[in-house]
């Protein structure tokens, strides 16, 4: 066979199998096509009825700016009965629970000594007002005879010192006598105030020494919470503000009012004391933990509910209804509020009274179908 047949052939079958690669690229392209194609209808396809509860409305707002505020409630009147004198502890029979008045005498410690040293007391007075009287006639004696020029002016003098004296030690021993009958006043324990007991920490019979603390009397009618606020915080926090607390474990609604504001910041945390009077009711404790939110101020802003705000990419989007269809829209978070019961949040990025999806529906493709049953919630 001559070598350009063999070329020819050889040729004409690379031209054919280049030929055959072509078709099958191209077969193959086009299934890839019309399969992306067959896709995209079924995804256009795809629809989701949404009723309006689904649906909220970007609206201008009073958003109500608060901060939060926790911490214990306090009784504003408080008060430990201390033991004034050492001695043996009678007649304590007031129990945790137990109301008592102003002035009621809740105990005593054994007056036996504080009594003997009244008494004491007393006897040293008398024996100093003797001696002042031994004095005053002495002087008087000495200066009717000076007068007489019996005796000299120094012994006059003499006698006069030895009266100062005498009258001076009578009046150390009065106040001796004045002390004495304190302590023996102090071994009756009175309620400095009205209230309940709390705590009793000693038993009739102990011996107790000064200081030894006997029990606390709370007086639960006038109630306050006291809440440590961060130095941003504190700064927009003023006197008469409103809050509105939940009692720690149940849902029980507490009204609250800034009432007193620490003038200083504590060293360590920097942080601001603000007490709050508590609206008085039945079941409220000293001691009960709260927390709430306390109203700052006010900010009108276009805002969203913070439920329809969603979070799953990188940065904050909601989910736009346009043209009955489902867009992802990219939007800037600002303030947080109150409105009618509900955590708002200022937004931009989006023109008032567009429509957004709730974030209870969950994540929806871009591009899906709605169909909505009535007007969105927030709506005029």
């Amino acid at each position: 066979m001559k070598p350009w047949i063999k070329w020819t052939l050889a040729g004409l079958v690379l031209a054919l199998l280049v030929a055959g690669t072509l078709r099958t690229l191209s077969a193959r392209k086009a299934r890839q096509t019309a399969l992306e194609a067959q896709q995209v209808a079924q995804k256009s396809q795809v629809s989701i009825n949404l009723a309006a509860s689904d649906l909220v409305q970007v609206r201008s707002l009073e958003l109500a700016q608060s901060v939060l505020v926790s911490g214990p409630i306090k009784a504003v009147n408080t008060a430990m009965v201390k033991a004034r004198v050492a001695g043996e502890l009678r007649g304590l029979t007031v129990r945790e629970g137990d109301s008592v008045r102003a002035g009621q005498v809740l105990a005593q410690i054994d007056p036996t000594e504080s009594d003997a040293r009244v008494r004491q007391a007393r006897q040293l007075a008398v024996a100093a007002k003797a001696q002042v009287d031994i004095a005053q006639r002495s002087f008087d004696n000495n200066r009717a005879l000076v007068a007489q020029g019996f005796i000299s002016s120094t012994a006059l003098e003499s006698s006069q010192a030895s009266l100062a004296a005498a009258q001076a030690n009578y009046a150390a021993a009065q106040s001796g006598a004045d002390v004495a009958a304190k302590a023996l006043a102090d071994t009756v324990l009175r309620a400095p105030i009205a209230g309940q007991i709390s705590q009793r920490l000693v038993q009739p019979g102990e011996r107790v020494a000064v200081e030894t603390r006997i029990v606390e009397i709370v007086d639960n009618r006038q109630l306050e919470l006291e809440a440590s606020l961060n130095a941003a915080d504190s700064l927009h926090v003023e006197l008469g503000q409103s809050a509105h607390l939940t009692l720690d474990g149940t849902d029980q609604t507490i009204n609250a009012k800034v009432v007193r504001i620490n003038p200083s910041a504590s060293t360590g945390s920097r942080a601001v004391l603000v007490y709050l009077a508590v609206a008085p009711q039945a079941n409220l404790r000293h001691g009960l933990f709260a927390q709430g939110h306390l109203t700052v101020g006010s900010l009108k802003t276009l805002a969203l509910p913070l439920s329809a705000v969603r979070t799953d990419k990188p940065q904050p989007y909601v989910q736009l209804v346009s043209q009955n269809q489902v867009q992802h829209v990219n939007v800037t978070l600002g303030e947080r509020g109150e409105a009618d019961g509900i955590t708002m949040v200022a937004i931009t990025g989006l023109p008032e009274d567009c429509v957004v999806i709730d974030g209870t529906v969950g994540s929806l493709r871009a591009g899906t179908l709605v169909n909505t049953t009535a007007t969105a919630a927030g709506s005029p």
